[in-house]
C-alpha cells in the first residue's frame, strides 16, 4: 500500500481525550488536561498543535477564558460520532484482519482501523477481547508490496499490465499483457482476475507467482457492471467452468450436521436420508467440489454429475493405491 502521514499512535488516546474536553465547552487548558489525564504540558500542546495541523480541528484560545475551544462548536473529530458499540465492532475487527496478514492490505488497514478506535484504548476497554476473539495463523501465500501496489494503480486507472508470470504448469517464466479487471481473495491466497492478450481470454494470476510487474500507459475499458461474484452459483471458491452442472452428493454421519450448518450454493437444498443427508446444487466449480468431497473422506460420495462420479473414483483408487 501507498505510505500515508499518521499520528503517532502513542498521541492517539490523548487527542480523542483533548476532543472530548474541548468539545466539552468548559474552556480546557493544557495544564488541566495535562493533570487529568496524567501526562506533560509539553505534551498536549504538541497534541493541539497535531490536531490544528494534521486534522484542520478549528481549536483556538480564549484569553477570556483561558482555556482552548472549537470555533466550529459542532466539530468532533471521526471517531466522536461512532457509538460505543460501533467503535467497539470496529476494535474485534482488528483482530478478524489477520487473515489478510501476509498481504501489504494488512498494515494500512490495521494502522487505520487503530487511529479509528484510539478512544477505546483511552477508556481501557480494549483488553478483554484483544485474547478472546482470535483466528489461528493458517497457512499463507505472502504478497510482495511493489507487485500489490502496481496492480492497485492498475486497477484504479485502468492501465495495463505486463508480468512475468509463472504458473504451476509452465516451466518457466512468461511475459503477460493483462488488463486488470478484480482482486480476489480465495483460500488464503490473493489473485488477479483479467484479460491475457495473449491467451485472448480471462484469466486468473496468483500473485505470489507474479514477477517483474510494469503498469503500463496503455488503457482498457473495465466491462460494465462486472463482477466476479455474480459468475457462479455456488460458493466454493473463485474457480469456476465453463459449463453448470447439477450436482447431488450424500453425506453420512457428523459430516452431515456439519454440512448442514453451512450454504453451499444459492439453490442448494437437503433431503434427510438414513444416517445422513443428500445435498442438491448447481454449481461449474466441479474441481473444488471434488476437493471439497474427497477432503470429508468415507463420510461423502457423489452421486451426480456422471463427470464428477468418475473423477471422484479415480482420485479414490488411486489413495488406495498408495496404502496397498
Amino acid at each position: 500500500m501507498q505510505e500515508r502521514k499518521n499520528l503517532p499512535k502513542t498521541a492517539l488516546p490523548r487527542i480523542f481525550f483533548i476532543d472530548r474536553e474541548i468539545a466539552s465547552g468548559t474552556y480546557p487548558n493544557a495544564t488541566f488536561m495535562a493533570k487529568k489525564y496524567e501526562t506533560s504540558v509539553a505534551s498536549i500542546k504538541r497534541d493541539i498543535a497535531l490536531m490544528r495541523d494534521m486534522l484542520d480541528a478549528p481549536i483556538e484560545y480564549s484569553a477570556l477564558h483561558r482555556g482552548f475551544y472549537y470555533s466550529v462548536k459542532t466539530f468532533r473529530l471521526p471517531a466522536g460520532y461512532a457509538s460505543a458499540d460501533d467503535m467497539l465492532a470496529l476494535g474485534m475487527a482488528k483482530n478478524l484482519l489477520t487473515i489478510y496478514k501476509n498481504s501489504p492490505l494488512y498494515k494500512a488497514a490495521r494502522d487505520l482501523l487503530d487511529g479509528i478506535t484510539a478512544p477505546l484504548d483511552a477508556e481501557g476497554v480494549t483488553g478483554w477481547y484483544e485474547n478472546r476473539i482470535v483466528i489461528p495463523t493458517l497457512a499463507s501465500a505472502p504478497v510482495d508490496e511493489n507487485i500489490w501496489n502496481q496492480i492497485v494503480t492498475g486497477l484504479r486507472k485502468n492501465k495495463k499490465l505486463i508480468i512475468d508470470y509463472k504458473g504451476l504448469k509452465d516451466n518457466e517464466q512468461q511475459k503477460r499483457k493483462i488488463s486488470p479487471y478484480q482482486l480476489l481473495f480465495d483460500t488464503r491466497t490473493w489473485f488477479l482476475y483479467g484479460y491475457s492478450e495473449e491467451r485472448k481470454d480471462t484469466r486468473l494470476f496468483a500473485l505470489a507467482r507474479i514477477q517483474n510487474i510494469t503498469v503500463t500507459d496503455e488503457s482498457f475499458v473495465f466491462p460494465k457492471d462486472f463482477d466476479y461474484r455474480m459468475l457462479e452459483n455456488s460458493y466454493f471458491g473463485i474457480f469456476v467452468g465453463n459449463n453448470s452442472y447439477k450436482v447431488s452428493i450424500e453425506i453420512y454421519g457428523a459430516a452431515a450436521q456439519w454440512t448442514k450448518e453451512h450454504i453451499w450454493a444459492a439453490d442448494q437444498k437437503i433431503k434427510e436420508i438414513e444416517n445422513g443427508l443428500k445435498l442438491s446444487f448447481t454449481s461449474s466449480q466441479l474441481d473444488k467440489v471434488l476437493q471439497w468431497i474427497l477432503a470429508l473422506g468415507a463420510s461423502a460420495r457423489p452421486l451426480a454429475p456422471k463427470e464428477l462420479v468418475v473423477n471422484w473414483e479415480k482420485e479414490v483408487k488411486g489413495m488406495c493405491k498408495l496404502v496397498e
